[in-house]
């Protein structure tokens, strides 16, 4: 490989280096399936980085310097010829990228080369399938050249031929006045330190975000689906996420109905029962709790690119 090729891998190896050394570990560097010492090194630096993340959150560690904006969801809707034709606002700061990068851009342009295979693969069945709604690990390329792993789902919107993609990422930011913590460790009461399962209260978050067309489950039969008790799975989840667990699932699911609004023609009532309401009343009055607006006076962007109200109830 050529000098500067090496150079550039040399300086993904520096990058990644010093992203764990501040305590970001959710970073990898994509493989060139070359056989040397450099991408020996790479795949090194990648399981290094692989295992530390893994013990890291399971045991409840956070780096000195940094607040975890702890799993932060990614959306893209794309249009029939996979072109980014809307993202939530999160997306640019995941990646990196300006707004005006990511815009009306190719998706496949931010995959890795490895993902790119997958994505072409399935590129045909998500047209012909209006029911398409699958699940893959697809890896995503910061505007930095690190890569960012992260699981997606991926749906055909009703009614539309809008594609939408969901994904889960965790997001570090810097926070230099913070001091040396452990996620289970408490200001209150320091003495009686509270132990949370940091890998449970992941695997409930990406449970609602991945069940917000259909109602809430109650705690109860939450803790019976987790194998823990109501009380820890409640107390964990706002220690993580400063919220409860049903205000966090009412705010995601109308999140997703003002963007399922705003980016398709999908009547509304269909919109409703898509985010988990079952009756349109009860949709629309906490609609427009959450955004001071009722659902049909938010313009709508249809297929064709007209703008419009949303008369259909």
């Amino acid at each position: 490989m050529e000098p500067a090729s090496n150079q550039k891998r040399i300086e993904s190896i520096y990058q990644m280096l010093f992203e764990m050394a501040a305590g970001n570990f959710n970073f990898r560097i994509e493989k060139t399936g070359l056989d040397d010492e450099l991408e020996g090194l790479i795949v090194l630096v990648n399981m290094v980085a692989e295992e530390l993340r893994a013990t890291v959150f399971h045991n409840g560690y956070i780096n000195s310097h940094f607040t975890y904006q702890y799993l932060i969801q990614n959306t893209f809707i794309l249009d029939q010829q996979f072109i980014i034709d809307s993202f939530n606002p999160d997306l640019s700061n995941s990646l990196g990228y300006l707004n005006e990068e990511l815009y009306r851009a190719p998706f496949v342009r931010f995959l890795s080369m490895d993902s790119s295979y997958v994505w072409n693969l399935i590129r045909g069945p998500i047209l012909w399938d209006q029911q398409y709604h699958k699940t893959f690990q697809l890896t995503f390329k910061a505007k930095s050249g690190l890569l960012i792993p992260a699981f997606c789902t991926i749906t055909r919107l009703l009614h539309s031929s809008k594609i939408l993609i969901s994904s889960v990422t965790i997001v570090v930011q810097d926070n230099l006045d913070a001091n040396p913590v452990m996620l289970n460790s408490t200001t209150e009461k320091a003495h009686v330190p509270k132990s949370y399962d940091a890998k449970l209260i992941q695997q409930l978050y990406d449970f609602i975000l991945e069940n917000l067309d259909s109602p809430l489950p109650s705690v109860k039969e939450l803790s019976s689906k987790f194998a823990t008790n109501e009380h820890k799975l409640k107390d964990g989840f706002r220690h993580f996420f400063k919220t409860s667990i049903y205000q966090f699932y009412n705010e995601e699911r109308l999140k997703r109905a003002h963007l399922l609004i705003q980016q398709t023609d999908i009547p509304l009532k269909s919109i409703a029962y898509m985010t988990g309401f079952n009756i349109y009343t009860n949709f629309s009055k906490a609609f427009k709790k959450r955004f001071s607006y009722a659902p049909n006076a938010l313009l709508r962007n249809d297929p064709d690119g007209h703008v419009g109200g949303s008369s259909d109830e």
